[in-house]
């Protein structure tokens, strides 16, 4: 099978990568970074450029970039995109780029799904991508009216064979309701801890709970914009939640009201109990 993939950062390297050690896939790949692209080819997580001459070849389409730059990299090819591909976008935020590109993918014919890999590290770049970062990982998809069963059957046993745990099915709206909570509120509240003056005067007083906490701070500022602006409904509602309880704490302790602070944080233990770890 022809794959191709638009982006080859940590997202779009991480799947050529996985592609290239778990099947025996060709892999086209395309980056605006011309580093990249040497690289890529260097070590062999792609096997040639994707370019409008191997772009109609593919069966499989990952677009693995910023939101805007998807939508507008899909209007640009669409022409040249085969009615036999199936596109999928990487995408952090689903509601506006199934917005943009669903209608596109309908007028040229070619099929279309939305998808989210829930994986990654903190640092990006091809040369932070590995061929393991999928491993067990789930893989979100949101299928519409006019995805059939072997689009998903295709989908599954490609995302599989590459070290996925599983897919996950959800619609945008669901996608990025949950994900403001599970990943962008993460985001913000790790940017916001780590601008403390005693940040900086840490050094031999901070172990797994800080390096916990802090790990996502170290994030791309452009690219997270992004998301957290196409997300801004779902995403402000969960800081005005987490603000509340902030506050909670914040009075308990300026009333040094010792029942008050236990139960706040009983209720937190039982609630992560409840929530499990994942």
């Amino acid at each position: 099978m022809n794959v191709g993939i638009v982006g080859l950062g940590l997202i779009g390297g991480s799947m050529a990568k996985s592609i290239k050690a778990r099947t025996g896939h060709t892999v086209y790949g395309v980056d605006l970074n011309p580093e990249t692209m040497t690289l890529a080819r260097m070590c062999g997580a792609i096997d040639a450029p994707l370019s409008e001459e191997t772009l109609p070849l593919c069966q499989i389409l990952l677009v693995a970039i910023r939101p805007g730059a998807a939508i507008e990299w899909v209007r640009r090819h669409a022409p040249s995109i085969s009615r036999s591909t199936i596109l999928v976008d990487l995408c952090g935020v689903k509601r506006v780029v199934v917005a943009g590109i669903g209608p596109i993918a309908e007028q040229y014919g070619f099929s279309y799904i939305g998808g989210h890999p829930m994986a990654g590290r903190e640092r990006g770049g091809f040369t932070a991508a590995t061929d393991d970062l999928y491993v067990g990982a789930s893989m979100i998809l949101t299928p519409d009216k006019r995805t059939d069963m072997q689009l998903l059957e295709t989908l599954k046993a490609f995302f599989l064979d590459i070290g996925f745990a599983g897919l996950t099915f959800s619609d945008p709206e669901e996608h990025d309701r949950i994900i403001a909570f599970t990943s962008q509120l993460a985001h913000i509240a790790s940017s916001a801890y780590v601008k403390s003056p005693e940040a900086q005067k840490r050094r031999g007083f901070s172990a797994g709970s800080f390096q916990d906490m802090t790990r996502v701070a170290r994030l791309d500022e452009e690219m997270w914009t992004e998301l957290f602006l196409d997300d801004a409904d779902y995403l402000t509602a969960e800081l005005d939640v987490l603000i509340q309880h902030l506050t909670e704490y914040l009075a308990a302790l300026k009333a040094k009201d010792a029942a008050r602070l236990q139960a706040l944080l009983r209720d937190g233990r039982e609630k992560k109990a409840t929530a499990g770890g994942n």
